[in-house]
């Protein structure tokens, strides 16, 4: 919650990645909501059960697979429609994006959800975005 309110926080300071008209602000919200809500927490279990564990438990990485999946698939319908989350680059993009850049973690293929593999290309190639994700050194 706290990654959500920052980011809130930031874009009303900044007047920066947050949509102005009242539909679009509340566009970018909702799918704030939809990360900090669901694409966080299941994602975060499915690392857990398929990458930080040190045995296969098989029932953890079949429900955080699945729920993944279904996820996936949620973005994948929405951005079929839409170039990003809300109207323009937001800050649910930006809270969205480094969760999919470790889709392998949730042994899942982007191949499978193309219009999620487009948007994330996309993002992924913005120079302030690559910038930050060459920040974290991962293991």
């Amino acid at each position: 919650m706290e990654s959500g309110a920052i980011l809130v926080y930031l874009a009303g300071k900044t007047g920066r990645f947050l949509p102005h008209t009242p539909r679009g602000k509340y566009d970018a919200l909702q799918w704030l909501m939809f990360q900090m809500g669901g694409v966080g927490p299941m994602f975060g279990q499915a690392h857990h059960f398929m990458r930080a564990k040190k045995d296969e438990i098989p029932y953890g990485s079949e429900r955080y697979g699945r729920e993944a999946k279904r996820l996936y698939a949620v973005m994948d319908r929405h951005l079929t429609k839409n170039e990003y989350f809300s109207q323009g680059y937001s800050i649910a993009d930006i809270a969205i994006y480094p969760w999919v850049a470790r889709h392998e973690w949730h042994r899942v293929d982007l191949s499978d959800y193309p219009s999620v593999r487009r948007w994330y290309d996309a993002i992924g190639a913005r120079p302030a975005v690559a910038r930050g994700m060459a920040v974290p050194q991962l293991n």
